[in-house]
C-alpha cells in the first residue's frame, strides 16, 4: 500500500492510503485509541505489527478524502528517533576525502523534531555557514526490535520512504549539524515493504532547482538496509514509526534561500521542499573551518554502468 500522513480541516491529522491520484482513504478509523499522543501512522503500525496493508473489503466504507484537500505531513510525525548512517557511499566518502566510512563510524542520531513533510519550507538558521542537500531512502520500522540478525530485518521494516538530510558543514557534532528543525523532510508516502520486490535495485536522483545532483543505485550503499537496520538494533532498541536514513552518494551541493530540493526514488515517490533563509542569524559556534571539506563544486553526476 502507499501511505502518507495529513492534515484535514474535517480529519485533524490523520494517516491514509492512496487508492488513486487524487483521493485517499482515511484510516484512522483502524488505529486504537489507547496509544493517546502517538500519531495516527505510528498506531497504525502498531496496531498491524508493522504491516498496514489492507484489502478492498476492508477498506469499503471508510471516509474518502481529496488529496487536493489535504496538508501532507512528515510521514511519521512523531519519531521516537531517527538514526541515520555517516558515509555509507564510497563516491560520498572520496567526494569528502573522508578518512573512514560507516564500517568505523556506526550510526548517528538526528532529532525526531527534525521532520518535515512534502511542500514544506526547510528553514535555514544562519547567514554565515554552508548548507548542503543530501538525497537517502529512508525505512521506516514497523515493530520493536533490539538485536534483530541480518537475515531478518527486513522483517521489522514496515516500508520505504524519501529523505533529504540537509546539512550544515562544520566541526561540529554530526547530530547538531543535522538537527535543526526542518532539516529531516521525510515523505510524502510510506510504500510498504509488500510494494518492493528488490530494495537494492530501486535508483535514488536528487535535483536543485530542476538540475541533476546525486543519481545512484541503492545497491551502491556499503551497508544495505538489513545491516544497517540490524546494526542500529543493536546499539539501540527500535520502535515502530522510527526512521532509519541509509546515507547519501556522491553529489552533495550548496543550498541557499529560494531553492527548491527534490529526491526521487524509483517505486517511492517524490519528496520536494524549499528552502529559505528568512530570520537567518550569524552563528553562535565556531566550527565553519573545522571539520570535512566538501568539494567547492557539485561531483559530476557518475553515469550508471547499466546505461
Amino acid at each position: 500500500m502507499i501511505l502518507t500522513s495529513f492534515r484535514h480541516p474535517g480529519l485533524g491529522s490523520a494517516v491514509g492510503a492512496r487508492i488513486s491520484d487524487t483521493e485517499l482513504v482515511d484510516l484512522s478509523p483502524l488505529t486504537p485509541d489507547g496509544t493517546a499522543g502517538f500519531s495516527a501512522m505510528r498506531r497504525l503500525l502498531r496496531a498491524t505489527e508493522g504491516r498496514p496493508t489492507f484489502t478492498v473489503a476492508e477498506l469499503d466504507g471508510l471516509p474518502r478524502v481529496r488529496i487536493e484537500d489535504v496538508v501532507v505531513e512528515p510521514v511519521v510525525p512523531d519519531p521516537t528517533k531517527v538514526v541515520a548512517a555517516p558515509v555509507n557511499y564510497r563516491d560520498h566518502q572520496e567526494e569528502m576525502a573522508e578518512d573512514y566510512g560507516i564500517e568505523a563510524l556506526g550510526v548517528f542520531l538526528k532529532a525526531p523534531s527534525s521532520v518535515l513533510g512534502h511542500g514544506g519550507v526547510v528553514q535555514l538558521p544562519y547567514t554565515d555557514r554552508r548548507f548542503d542537500q543530501e538525497g537517502e531512502l529512508a525505512a521506516v520500522i514497523g515493530r520493536t526490535a533490539r538485536f534483530v540478525p541480518v537475515d531478518e530485518a527486513l522483517n521489522v521494516v514496515a516500508g520505504y520512504t524519501c529523505c533529504l538530510d540537509i546539512t550544515m558543514r562544520g566541526g561540529e557534532d554530526r547530530s547538531t549539524r543535522k538537527s535543526f528543525d526542518t532539516f529531516t523532510p521525510v515523505g510524502p508516502y510510506l510504500v510498504t515493504a509488500d510494494e518492493i520486490d528488490d530494495v537494492s535495485k530501486l535508483q535514488l536522483r536528487t535535483t536543485v532547482n530542476g538540475t541533476l545532483r546525486q543519481d545512484t543505485d541503492i545497491a551502491d550503499l556499503i551497508w544495505d538496509v538489513p545491516r544497517l537496520v540490524s546494526y542500529a538494533s543493536s546499539v539501540m532498541t527500535l520502535y515502530p514509526g522510527d526512521i532509519v536514513t541509509t546515507g547519501t552518494p556522491a553529489g552533495i551541493g550548496q543550498i541557499g534561500d529560494g531553492d527548491v530540493v527534490s529526491v526521487d526514488i524509483d517505486q517511492v515517490g517524490m519528496l520536494s521542499v524549499s528552502v529559505s533563509a528568512r530570520g537567518a542569524v550569524a552563528c553562535p559556534t565556531r566550527g565553519a573551518q573545522r571539520g570535512p571539506k566538501p568539494p567547492s563544486e557539485v561531483t559530476p553526476v557518475r553515469r550508471r554502468d547499466h546505461e
